[in-house]
């Protein structure tokens, strides 16, 4: 057996019950309005890692959370003791050493049914874009999905930095905690400078054109967030004891994708889109 499948789990002062109540509380604050939020969120929901932020309440960007290298210590535990249970991976596939299949170990170790796990991936290439709008749509129908069922959930690419930056803002924008992209960027800068890594690299995104790409990101057109809404409705499947997207919440996703390449196109003829 792995060294850190029979390693004990990083040993919380928190309880079980206690973990629960914070969650709850997290709950409550994502209904409030962001006015009514308190800044910044970690002062009230404590942050998982050192390089980590709350975008919402229910919603937590990240650097990668599992390291081979330090297997008694992953983050992904404190990832899962912070309630998260859904990973959205934005890293590709052979980046780095993948972890999804050990989510359910560790889950085990802390005494969390595997079956509410699920992971994502939504692969782009380091300091990049997706191939286009449509792609992030697919992103943003799974995080609005998460937060209809009052899930809590990570994203992360390598670092934590570019492209989980992105993501965040697009989400900020699609979500209406913001009314454009230039107001998320604003709100990901005030979060960021709370962030250790922000000494080593000081903005996030990372990138001039991952800026422009949220600068420019509108919100799903509502014919598509109808479609969106669909999603959770969809069941999940169990596969090797982490939840992952059945075929019908897949077919949802790809029906997104193709409404978004249609209204992109139409979009793009009426009112110059840059995409």
């Amino acid at each position: 057996m792995p060294s850190y499948l029979s390693s004990q789990a990083s040993t919380s002062t928190t309880s079980t019950i206690e973990q629960k109540d914070l969650r709850e509380d997290q709950r409550m604050l994502n209904a409030l309005s962001p006015a009514n939020r308190p800044f910044p969120l970690t002062s009230t929901c404590p942050r998982p890692i050192p390089n980590s932020y709350w975008a919402t309440p229910l919603l937590v960007a990240c650097e990668y959370p599992w390291s081979p290298k330090n297997p008694n210590k992953p983050k992904v535990d404190a990832l899962l003791r912070a309630g998260v249970r859904t990973f959205i991976d934005l890293t590709e596939c052979g980046e780095l050493v993948p972890y999804a299949s050990i989510l359910s170990d560790r889950a085990t170790l802390l005494g969390i049914d595997p079956a509410t796990l699920e992971y994502h991936r939504f692969p782009i290439r380091d300091r990049c874009l997706p191939n286009s709008v449509e792609d992030m749509y697919k992103v943003m129908a799974v995080l609005r999905d998460n937060e209809d069922r009052e899930r809590i959930s990570a994203v992360h690419c390598r670092g934590g930095i570019g492209r989980t930056g992105m993501v965040i803002g697009c989400w900020l924008v699609e979500s209406g905690l913001v009314k454009n992209g230039e107001e998320a960027l604003d709100a990901i800068a005030r979060e960021w400078r709370t962030v250790e890594k922000c000494k080593r690299f000081p903005h996030s995104p990372e990138t001039g054109p991952q800026f422009e790409f949220v600068l420019n990101f509108k919100a799903a057109p509502k014919t598509l967030r109808v479609i969106a809404s669909k999603v959770s409705e969809a069941a999940c499947e169990v596969g090797a004891g982490v939840s992952t997207a059945s075929a019908g919440r897949r077919r949802w996703i790809g029906a997104i994708g193709l409404v978004a390449v249609l209204l992109t196109v139409r979009f793009t003829v009426m009112a110059g889109s840059p995409w």
